[in-house]
């Protein structure tokens, strides 16, 4: 038996962590049962650093490291050794490593610099570009530490310093600032070197939020750097940002903006005619232990001419990311390029389905202004992204579809999911959330990648078990659970944006709506049954304890605008009728129209609702980290709120005799109603799904709910659902070319005067439904799985594969004449409990099985 796919902090070799204790993670290869690991860990210099010695032990995950006390700059390399079932001792694992950043409590050498100017208000500015030359001999080892309160890019020696790019990433700069590390020997020369910088305004002061607002976290960049060189006789030197670094802002980038766009004019080189001047920043930056954001895929075009006489670049894919492009041209000569999503109903490219626009301001632009220079001219674009499918092209030269690549960028996820089953649509609709949720993933969960970019918590927390399955999840999970907290009020309210940014005074005052403000409770507790990791619960209970009381205190009180419940004793003193919110949430039109009330007015049936499904999590949070008293009072307020459900579920306005859908999946799913309550929901819910026509009439909160409340009925009717391909309905949007998810059922069909975003990623969140029910895969526990797949539909086979912390599972059937056929595998030093529709019921261990189920009656 072997180790295989080693990680540290979730992590393949990170430089930069700060993680003084971090946890080892593996798979294993070969053999049935891990019986004992053996982990062995060193420094550079190969001294020891810990080795575990034989310990008898199934544990694969969260294996914390206990050696000698690690410090700033550490490097550490590990291995695992593997005892198998009949105690055979197998061969080292590959080694891998992690090296730790500047911890917090060491003090930076370099300074924090900017251009010599003073910002004006309302005034954008060129890139900032920074210099400094130094000379070296005989460098051994060369790290470079670097962030800014803007985006950078650095080069060493005209050379791309590392892949990230956008660094360093989205967070609430006012709070926290996270810095790279990278490791740039190879890039160092004898003699001479020259270390430049490039400095943007990227979420700092660029624009954020759907308005475009700008200068949200401070009106002036800045940059901090340090350059660590270490000799081969044993000395070190630093290269630290001071007002040493030359500086000038009279480079080719005259405007950068992470939505609008860029203007550069090829013709221009920095002269570093001037100096950095030095500035002072409270934030001690810190480590993100995150992914890097980085160029992922890449796409050729397709040209051709709008209808109108434009010329059009079309990828085929919608995406997030950026155009990299490369043609002869004169000096002078102009390049014009729009980017947007959809045609209008003449064949035109279009904007109006991402813009926001307010008198004369029209936000994002989504637009480069290319100036050639004489020659051969390369550009990709540096410091802005565009959500796109289309580019407009307006050029004075000669182009080509060879000439130009679409890059998609995200966070530097893998892929950690497979899907295919017989239906053709579902399939399209599985590899669309995929892309949506790539095209949303730089740093921050967003919406979407093109109007408002915001980290809207509501998306994130209905869609955290898609995207766990999807994707590598884990260490960008983490970021946003950070960022939640970085912005949680005194009071203990969680917010529906994070990092803050963007917002208006209207919307900040729907903070705290349930089904967004929850994602602080619901996402942590998800990541600890998905990944096994209950130390996400012990960092983060402090906070999800403040919550609760938040959601405690609303209880039993009259909001503004509120309508009187007339309930009384326990009822009255658990129901939640206070507060603004937003309800289920754009529910299909022709089921209910939103109108400002929607928002102005409290949600007694959704927040009562949430509240309960809250405080139920809360009980487990807290009785699996010993918090009894705690437990308790949370079970309190649980089975209070229930009964003031019950209890307004009888009451006019609020009856569950209703066709409105999620009214009904809702107290389903969330078992909030009495014996006979259920029992009538369960059959109301089939009338409402027959009135209009089995198709999707939930709201935001409920559409992930809705297959699990059928399947538990009938699980054809959960199918008979999933299929539809009409709209509103799941399969409508790859039945009319969607390549990702849609923000409305309509996408860019129909009334395009009020189409919204093409690329939103949150009515995918069904495809953990895929998973999870129609092919059966679910985390039981520490290396244990629950296999239990539920066919259906007129869908004739479906396989999913999921890579999990635990290894790779794999689940599928097919239907074949008249029996259905199983195929199953369990990955190696893990047990799964196979559960059959025909009642089979086995527990096995690691290995590939196959069982056929007769369906003949």
């Amino acid at each position: 038996m072997k180790g295989v796919y080693l990680r540290t902090e979730y992590l393949e070799n990170p430089i930069g962590i700060d993680k003084v204790k971090p946890r080892f993670y593996w798979n294993c290869e070969k053999g049935t049962t891990q019986t004992a690991y053996q982990v062995y860990a060193r420094f550079e210099d190969n001294t020891q650093a810990w080795n575990s010695g034989k310990t008898a032990s199934s544990q694969m995950t969260h294996i914390t490291y206990d050696g000698s006390p690690l410090k700033s700059r550490d490097t550490v390399f590990w291995k695992v050794k593997l005892w198998d079932q009949n105690g055979r001792e197998g061969e080292w694992s590959e080694e891998v490593s992690f090296e730790l950043g500047i911890l917090p409590q060491d003090d930076w050498q370099a300074k924090w610099i900017s251009g010599n100017y003073t910002p004006q208000k309302n005034v954008r500015y060129p890139v900032d570009c920074f210099s400094k030359k130094f000379t070296v001999d005989k460098v051994i080892k060369a790290r470079l530490y670097v962030t800014a309160c803007g985006i950078y890019e650095g080069r060493l020696n005209g050379k791309h310093i590392g892949n990230y790019v956008h660094a360093p990433g989205h967070t609430d700069y006012r709070k926290r600032i996270q810095y790279q590390v990278y490791d740039v020997l190879a890039l160092l020369k004898e003699g001479e070197n020259q270390l430049t910088f490039e400095l943007a305004d990227g979420w700092y002061r660029g624009s954020v939020g759907a308005w475009g607002f700008v200068n949200f976290y401070g009106n002036q960049t800045k940059l901090l750097a340090q350059l660590e060189l270490t000799y081969a006789d044993g000395k070190t030197t630093s290269i630290c940002s001071n007002r040493s670094f030359a500086w000038s802002n009279d480079g080719p980038i005259r405007f950068a903006d992470t939505k609008d766009g860029e203007k550069v004019d090829a013709n221009m080189v920095p002269s570093y005619s001037g100096n950095a001047i030095e500035m002072v920043c409270d934030i001690v930056p810190c480590a993100s232990n995150n992914f890097s954001i980085v160029e992922k895929e890449h796409f050729k075009p397709s040209v051709r001419k709008t209808p109108s006489g434009m010329i059009l670049l079309d990828f085929k894919q919608n995406l997030a990311g950026y155009l990299k492009f490369n043609f002869h041209a004169k000096k002078g000569q102009k390049l014009f390029l729009q980017f947007g999503e959809m045609l209008d109903v003449e064949g035109e490219f279009t904007q109006k389905n991402i813009q926001c626009v307010k008198k004369d301001k029209r936000t994002p632009l989504q637009q480069v202004m290319y100036i050639s220079k004489e020659g051969e001219n390369t550009y990709k674009t540096k410091y802005a992204s565009f959500g796109f499918r289309y580019v407009l092209v307006k050029s004075e030269v000669e182009i080509k579809a060879e000439d130009f690549t679409a890059i998609a960028v995200y966070s530097d996820m893998k892929e950690t999911a497979k899907f295919k089953c017989s239906n053709a649509l579902l399939n399209q609709f599985f590899e669309s959330t995929m892309w949506s949720m790539k095209g949303n993933s730089e740093d921050v969960p967003t919406d979407c990648p093109t109007r408002e970019r915001h980290g809207w918590t509501g998306d994130a927390q209905i869609f955290f078990k898609t995207a766990g399955y999807l994707m590598d999840y884990a260490p960008f999970a983490k970021k946003f659970i950070r960022d939640m907290t970085d912005r949680q009020s005194k009071n203990g309210k969680f917010h529906q944006i994070v990092p803050e940014g963007g917002e208006d005074p209207l919307m900040r005052t729907m903070n705290g709506s349930v089904g967004w403000a929850d994602a602080g409770v619901l996402i942590p507790y998800r990541f600890w049954k998905l990944f096994g990791d209950e130390e996400i619960l012990r960092e983060n209970y402090d906070a999800m304890k403040n919550y609760a009381r938040f959601m405690m205190k609303r209880c039993g009180k009259l909001g503004f605008l509120a309508k009187p419940l007339y309930l009384k004793g326990r009822e009255k003193k658990y129901v939640v009728n206070c507060g603004q919110s937003y309800g289920e949430w754009a529910e299909p039109s022709d089921v209910w129209k939103l109108s400002w009330k929607d928002m102005a007015s409290p949600h007694p049936e959704e927040s009562t609702a949430y509240t309960h499904f809250v405080m139920k999590h809360m009980v487990e949070i807290a009785r699996v980290l010993g918090k009894g008293e705690d437990c308790k009072i949370y079970q309190r307020y649980a089975d209070g709120t229930k009964l003031a459900y019950q209890k307004l579920v009888s009451k006019k306005g609020f009856s569950l005799d209703t066709d409105r859908q999620a009214k009904l999946v809702r107290p389903l799913y969330m078992n909030l109603l009495n014996t006979e309550q259920e029992k009538y929901a369960k059959k109301r819910l089939i009338q409402a799904m027959e009135s209009y026509s089995w198709r999707l009439g939930t709201g935001f909160l409920s559409t992930p709910f809705i297959l699990y409340v059928l399947a538990e009925i009938n699980i054809d009717y959960a199918y008979r659902l999933l299929e539809n391909e009409e709209i509103p309905g799941w399969l409508s949007m790859p039945k009319n070319g969607a390549t990702t998810i849609w923000e409305n059922w309509e996408g860019d069909l129909g009334d395009q005067k009020n189409a919204a975003s093409l690329n939103h990623y949150s009515k995918g969140a069904c495809i953990e439904w895929v998973i999870e029910e129609m092919c059966g895969i679910h985390v039981k526990g520490e290396n244990e799985f629950i296999i239990e797949p539920k066919p259906g539909g007129t869908i004739t086979f479906a396989k999913a594969e999921y890579q999990s912390i635990y290894g790779a599972v794999i689940s599928g059937w097919q239907k074949k004449e008249d029996q259905i056929v199983y195929s199953i595998r369990i990955p190696s030093n893990t047990i799964a409990d196979i559960l059959l529709p025909n009642g089979t019921k086995q527990t096995v261990k690691s290995g590939e099985y196959e069982y056929v189920q007769n369906t003949q009656i």
